[in-house]
């Protein structure tokens, strides 16, 4: 069985996703797993650009760094390179679909369809809202985050 390997991908990489991102990094760290974790976006504005300040600010008050992260846009050999590709919301699945080359191996699925009694729920976009949606966003992707520790380590 290869390694787990997960990617996060939301629109831009500068919000949801690099803070699945970082909660999956700290839960992985906690349960003592060995993971390749990673993020990325459908869209390419951002590519380059750290998370929102708003995204930091929301994971560092939770005690998690994710300053250093770099938005970057999903490429062809994402699809291969991990086992599982989550996207935040239908529409980034739908996305995914699409541009998945013929050759993917990676198993794709939404974020909280792993988080009991939240499937087929978007992980909210906090990015035109007011600051606290980032901490409904954190709530999101840290229980998703725990999901899918408790999942690989059955």
């Amino acid at each position: 069985m290869a390694k787990p390997s997960v990617l996060f991908v939301c629109l831009g990489n500068i919000c949801r996703s690099p803070m699945a991102e970082g909660a999956m990094r700290v839960a992985a760290e906690r349960a003592g797993l060995t993971i390749e974790i990673d993020s990325a976006g459908t869209g390419g504005w951002h590519v380059g650009n750290p998370p929102d300040p708003r995204a930091i600010a929301t994971a560092r008050a939770e005690g998690v760094d994710i300053s250093d992260l770099r938005a970057r846009q999903v490429s062809a050999d994402d699809f291969t390179r991990f086992t599982r590709i989550f996207a935040l919301d239908a529409q980034n699945l739908a996305d995914l679909h699409r541009i998945a080359p013929g050759d993917a191996t990676a198993e794709l699925g939404l974020l909280l369809d792993i988080v009991p009694g939240r499937e087929g729920e978007a992980v909210a976009d906090p990015y035109y809202g007011a600051d606290d949606g980032f901490e409904v966003t954190w709530r999101d992707v840290r229980a998703a985050a725990d999901a899918l520790i408790a999942r690989l380590t059955v």
